[in-house]
This record gives C-alpha cells, sequence and structure tokens, in this order.
C-alpha cells in the first residue's frame, strides 16, 4: 500500500501556513500545465486561517475553480455553511466558485453538484479529520460510505445538521492529489487510527494514500509512531 507523506509543523498557525502553501502550489502547477485549476476544499474550523493566508500567495485567480468536499444542507449565508466560511475568509478575485446548493436538500443538491462535476478532475482536494475519524461529510458506517458516482446525499450525520452532500470516495481518490489538514491534541488518536489500517469506522483511513500530504501540527502528531 502506499504511504502518504507525513509533514508535522510546530502549530497550528504553522500548519495553516503549510496548507496555504501547498494550495497555491497545486493552483500553480495547474494554471500552468493545462490553463485551469480545480481545487475542492472543506470546512469547518481547522483550515479557516490557511484560506486567509491562500488568498494573496496566487498572484492571478483566473482560470481557478473552486469546488466543495461537502457542504451541510443550510443555506449559503447560514453560519454553518461552507460555502460562506470560503467567502469570508478567501479573497479569490476572478475565481469561479462552484457552491453546493445545500438549502435544495441532501438529494436535489447532490444531483445538481454530479452534474457540474461531471467532466472535471480536481487536482487537489482539501480535507479535514475529525476526532471520530471522518472526513468531509464521510461519517464511521454511514450509508454515503458506499454510495456510487461522484456526489452522495449524507443522512443521519451524527454532527448537525443531519443533511449533507458530500464528495464520494471515488471522488477523493480520482483527485490528482489529496492534502488532509489536521491540528490539536483533540484529533491525535483519529490522526493515528487514519494512518493505520485501513477501517470503515475511520473513515479517513480508506482514503488513497498515493499523492496523500497530510500535514499536522506537533499537538496532532503525538500518536502517530514511528
Amino acid at each position: 500500500m502506499d504511504a502518504a507523506r507525513i509533514i508535522t509543523v510546530t502549530d497550528a498557525e504553522a500548519a495553516a501556513a503549510a496548507a496555504a502553501g501547498a494550495l497555491a502550489a497545486a493552483i500553480g502547477a495547474a494554471l500552468a500545465q493545462r490553463g485551469a485549476a480545480h481545487v475542492a476544499l472543506s470546512g469547518g474550523t481547522t483550515p479557516r486561517r490557511a484560506f486567509e493566508l491562500l488568498g494573496p500567495l496566487v498572484p492571478h485567480w483566473s482560470g481557478v475553480h473552486v469546488w466543495f468536499a461537502d457542504e451541510r444542507c443550510v443555506g449559503p449565508d447560514h453560519p454553518e455553511s461552507n460555502a460562506r466560511l470560503v467567502r469570508e475568509t478567501l479573497a479569490a478575485p476572478g475565481a469561479e466558485v462552484h457552491r453546493i446548493e445545500g438549502e435544495l436538500g441532501a438529494e436535489a443538491a447532490a444531483a445538481a453538484y454530479e452534474q457540474r462535476l461531471a467532466d472535471v478532475v480536481l487536482d487537489l482536494v482539501l480535507l479535514g479529520l475529525g476526532e471520530d475519524g471522518h472526513t468531509a461529510s464521510l461519517f464511521p458506517q454511514n450509508p454515503a460510505l458506499d454510495a456510487a458516482g461522484r456526489v452522495a446525499p449524507v443522512h443521519d450525520a451524527p454532527k448537525p445538521p443531519p443533511d449533507r452532500v458530500t464528495l464520494t470516495r471515488a471522488t477523493i481518490d480520482g483527485a490528482r492529489a489529496r492534502l488532509l489538514l489536521v491540528t490539536g491534541a483533540g484529533k491525535a488518536g483519529a490522526l493515528a487510527l487514519t494512518l493505520g489500517t485501513p477501517d470503515r469506522a475511520t473513515p479517513a483511513s480508506l482514503v488513497r494514500r498515493a499523492q496523500l500530504d497530510v500535514i499536522c501540527d506537533r499537538a496532532a502528531a503525538a500518536g502517530i509512531s514511528g
């Protein structure tokens, strides 16, 4: 099995800077090679600072397409909307942002996003990690883990709101590269399991290890052996 590349830095601020740099590098390489860049971003508290740092690192955002790894079934102005988080933290003038219309409900929003994403190969997917081992909105033992296609509706998520939309495992694994950003001592156990034997109880451990970079701070890396 291919191994992930683990990049350990001092603290959360350094992790955010490293993630922003990796995103900027992927965007620059895709623009240079193919004339367009497609990146999928995750929400939550961990990547907020990375998005703030990322904007100035990209000289021009024309030709950059911003997608989402997942979204809660809320409107774009809801405090828990990932689209709102990106809008408020990422200065990306000229980028085309493809939000998931969570307000449509999980099934309709997933179907609409599936159509928009149909012919797109993502250059990089930025993922986070929950203390329960979930990533994107792929939760332990949830039926979405087995979803076909590129985008899936999610119900009964253990964290509110229960209805969500997520990229499927196939879409995440089909990206040219994956970046997992993990900070804080509370994530140490989940990160150790993620880097261990793939297990449906830890969905992040199912992510393809080839071309997977893990950026973590020392607190999150404390449980990693070797």
